[in-house]
C-alpha cells in the first residue's frame, strides 16, 4: 500500500502532466511557422517585443518599453534621454537605444510548434543565451532562454499584445 505522500505526490504529477498537455497545441491543432508574428508583452509586462520573419528565419526586436527614458535623478545625468544597452558585454555597443533594439536572431520553426536554434540577448544583464519558443495558446508564447543545455535555463510567459 502507497503512504498518503507518494500518492498525493504521484496524483499531483499526473494533474500536471494533464494540464500542461492541455495547455500546450493538440496534434489536431494546426500550427505555422508564422504563427507567432506579431507584438507581444514581456513577463514583466514592462517591454513589447515584435516577432517578425528575417529571411526563413524569425527574429524579435523591442518596440516599446514602460520606461523609455532615464528618470529624474539618474546617476549618469541622462533624465529625459532614451534608455542605452549599458549592461551590453561589449563597451562598443553600450551606446545602443534599447527601443528598437533587435534582441532575437535565427529561430527556426520545427514544423510542430517548437521555434528553436535561436538566440535571445537581455538588454537587462547584457547576457545572450540560446533560444527556443512555443506556442501554448494562440495568444501565450513560452520562450526559454539558456546556456549550453535547455535545463540550464528558464523559461518566460509572453503574452500576445497585437497579431
Amino acid at each position: 500500500m502507497m503512504g498518503e505522500r507518494v500518492k498525493t505526490t504521484l496524483i499531483l504529477a499526473v494533474f500536471c502532466f494533464f494540464a500542461a498537455a492541455a495547455s500546450a497545441a493538440q496534434p489536431g491543432d494546426t500550427v505555422h511557422g508564422d504563427d507567432i508574428l506579431g507584438v507581444w508583452h514581456n513577463q514583466e509586462r514592462d517591454a513589447k517585443i515584435e516577432i517578425y520573419k528575417c529571411g526563413e528565419e524569425y527574429c524579435g526586436r523591442i518596440v516599446w518599453l514602460k520606461e523609455p527614458v532615464y528618470p529624474v535623478g539618474d546617476s549618469h545625468g541622462r533624465a529625459g534621454q532614451p534608455r542605452l544597452d549599458d549592461n551590453n558585454s561589449d563597451p562598443g555597443l553600450r551606446n545602443r537605444p534599447i527601443a528598437g533594439l533587435k534582441i532575437m536572431n535565427g529561430f527556426i520553426f520545427d514544423g510542430k510548434n517548437q521555434w528553436q536554434r535561436g538566440t535571445v540577448y537581455d538588454p537587462k544583464n547584457g547576457n545572450t543565451y540560446k533560444g527556443k519558443m512555443s506556442l501554448a495558446t494562440p495568444d501565450a508564447l513560452h520562450l526559454r532562454g539558456y546556456v549550453l543545455f535547455p535545463i540550464f535555463g528558464r523559461t518566460a510567459a509572453w503574452t500576445r499584445v497585437v497579431r
